[in-house]
């Protein structure tokens, strides 16, 4: 009785992986888990969100170059003059020559003094057409055109951020899949175990009492049961925590995390085929380098940092802005005289020189230096990802090769089990021996799930290293 308790008992700490699994608990294979992480996972939102912002300033600084209308005008109430002027001006600014179009219309009535005789007009008015274009300063790159293109390359950088963190986020998803794998592996191996322990229990309690095998055998099986029942115990506490690390990835469609149960793990049979390892030789590493967002990243940051340069050289420069206006009297003659009648043609200047410059030139050695700073990371990240390039192709080398060696040994370790089973069986082994060998052979299953793990995390640190959007679940257009 108070075997069947204790038997009872170890069934119950031992979560069996039952052959039963509903139809609707379909496995869960590393392509939902990688959907639901790009779609889901916080870190991948938030670059989202910050590329989304990039795009608004970017929308922000073509603001710059709006279409602005503006309108002014008085009337004397009260004086010896009675003048009334009213006005309106539209300017679109332009990209080429930091150019401004503008045009303008105004009409008065009335007398006005002789300090504001600029203000009479026809009695229809006077319109306006001219251009405002820089010979030096700001002909090639001004505020206005630096805000947008440096927007731009702000949103590049935002955009290669979220195929950093997607490639980031994706290649720590596989490990945490295949790592829950491998312990639902290891806890499928030990609950066998243990079962075929709790099975022999009840063949040998008839061997006793039928007097063809001794006592002590039952309290060495009993003492084999306790062995396992504790790598059992250790082996689910391994696959919850490792349930727990990819609930982190794997989603539910309102983005909670979602734990997957035992039952979701996959046979052996999905698990996939391997790609085949490439060698270093094989790659083309400056292609791949290319490929790499955080180059691009440093690669955009120096383009930024010569903008500033160029900015700042066009501080230095004096400014000589033409202007060319056409103005045209409308209607008939007004108060102002026929002074106001016709078409005029204006050419006008303004020139500025700056003397000292000191801020333009700060604003250079900051920008020099902000760009050499970038040139040298680049330099240094171009070396470190060439050489951890190397190192994760002999790690999944040999990851792949200890893979190999881990099932030969668990063939071989397979084949002397059922060997001493049999000779046990038959009366020629013992008990002792049957264990050990059931056991090897359960140690050497654990392996090779260990290193078929380690093989399809290198895998994930290659595909990532290369930048393999298809094999890590990432969307083309991102």
């Amino acid at each position: 009785m108070i075997l069947r308790a204790f038997l009872l008992l170890a069934l119950s700490v031992a979560p069996a992986l039952r052959a039963d699994v509903p139809a609707a608990e379909m496995p869960l294979l590393p392509e939902e888990v990688l959907a639901a992480s790009e779609e889901h996972f916080p870190s991948i939102l938030k670059a989202l969100a910050q590329r989304q912002a990039a795009l608004g300033r970017v929308t922000e600084s073509l603001g710059a170059f709006d279409l602005v209308f503006g309108a002014d005008g008085f009337d004397r109430v009260d004086g010896f003059y009675d003048g009334t002027a009213i006005g309106g001006k539209v300017i679109k600014p332009l990209r080429p020559l930091g150019a401004q179009l503008y045009g303008e219309y105004s009409l008065s009535n009335g007398d006005f003094p002789i300090y504001e005789d600029e203000y009479f007009t026809n009695n229809g008015g006077t319109a306006k057409l001219g251009v405002l274009f820089s010979v030096f300063r700001d002909r090639d790159i001004d505020s206005r055109r630096f805000g947008q293109i440096d927007a731009e390359l702000a949103l590049v950088q935002a955009e290669l951020d979220v195929l950093l963190t997607k490639v980031g986020v994706q290649q720590r998803a596989l490990a945490a899949y295949w790592r829950w794998v491998a312990a639902g592996q290891e806890l499928a191996v030990y609950d066998n175990l243990l079962r075929i322990a709790l099975e022999r229990e009840t063949g040998l309690e008839r061997e006793v009492t039928s007097g063809r095998r001794a006592a002590i055998f039952i309290t060495e099986n009993r003492q084999n049961i306790t062995r396992r029942q504790t790598l059992m115990t250790g082996a689910r506490r391994d696959f919850e925590v490792a349930a727990n690390q990819l609930a982190f990835y794997l989603r539910d469609e309102t983005g909670q995390p979602l734990t997957p149960d035992v039952q979701r793990l996959p046979a052996e049979e999905q698990f996939g085929v391997l790609p085949p390892v490439p060698t270093i030789a094989s790659l083309d590493v400056p292609a791949l380098l290319e490929q790499r967002p955080e180059l691009r990243i440093l690669q955009t940051g120096a383009e930024r940092a010569l903008q500033k340069i160029a900015l700042s050289e066009n501080e230095l420069k004096p400014r000589l802005d033409l202007n060319l206006e056409l103005a045209e009297g409308i209607g008939s003659i007004g108060e102002g005289g026929a002074s106001r009648d016709g078409t005029d043609a204006i050419v006008g200047f303004t020139f500025t020189v700056p003397l000292e410059r000191r801020q333009a030139k700060g604003k250079i050695t900051q920008a020099r230096a902000e760009l050499e700073s970038l040139r040298q990371d680049q330099r240094r990240l171009e070396d470190q990802v060439e050489i951890e390039l190397r190192n994760i192709l002999l790690e999944l080398d040999t990851a792949r090769e200890l893979m190999e060696l881990a099932k030969q040994d668990v063939e071989l370790s397979e084949t002397m089990r059922r060997a001493e089973v049999r000779r046990f069986e038959q009366g020629a082994s013992d008990f002792f021996l049957v264990n050990i060998r059931e056991e090897t052979a359960a140690d050497a299953r654990v392996r090779f799930y260990t290193a078929y793990q380690r093989t399809r995390v290198a895998q994930a640190n290659f595909d990532a290293a290369t930048v393999n959007l298809s094999r890590l679940g990432i969307d083309e257009g991102f």
